[in-house]
């Protein structure tokens, strides 16, 4: 036969060319089927590694927060010194229930205690200073501290109590407000 006409028909494919066939095609689905599990598995991959580093994120900067936090919500610690006329005296002199109980008065941070004939000693906090007792007060300051600092005098009395409720410190108000008596 030289030419086709076109009215014959095609042949049946043998039973080992349609298993050929069918396994081409289920070994060409399998292969689909990889490829997309391993799509599926590196964009799983790819979103764990991303939640991961958010995560990280987020906790670095909630501990950066939480330091920055506990720095600045840290009283710091201040010593009073009782002092008169930038002379280091006693504590005591300082105190509101001494002065009191010794006739006397306090008044904008100062503590007045009689001397007789009407005359008064006049006290007050030096912050931060240093001296001993009889001795020029060295350093320091006369205005009261932030409201954050704790101050206590060397005795051991608190004079002020600062931070935001994060201490660990405990003690005995031996005087009042942040002036230190007013």
């Amino acid at each position: 036969m030289r030419f086709q006409d076109g009215s014959t028909q095609a042949r049946q494919p043998s039973l080992a060319e349609q298993r050929a066939r069918q396994q081409a095609v289920a070994e060409q689905e399998r292969q689909e089927a990889l490829q997309a599990e391993q799509a599926r598995a590196a964009e799983k991959k790819s979103s764990t590694k991303k939640k991961l580093l958010i995560g990280t994120g987020v906790t670095v900067g909630l501990v950066g927060l939480v330091a920055t936090f506990y720095t600045v919500a840290k009283p710091t610690e201040v010593t009073a010194t009782c002092t008169r006329d930038g002379i280091v005296d006693n504590d005591d002199n300082c105190d509101e229930n001494y002065v009191r109980s010794h006739g006397g008065y306090s008044s904008g941070g100062f503590f007045f205690i009689p001397i007789g004939g009407g005359a008064y000693n006049s006290y007050r906090y030096n912050y931060g200073g240093t001296g001993a007792i009889g001795q020029r007060v060295s350093g320091g300051s006369y205005d009261p501290p932030s409201s954050r600092a704790n101050v206590s005098t060397k005795s051991g009395k608190s004079v002020q109590r600062g931070g935001f409720g994060i201490s660990g410190k405990s003690g005995t108000s031996g005087g009042t407000g942040k002036s230190g008596g007013s």
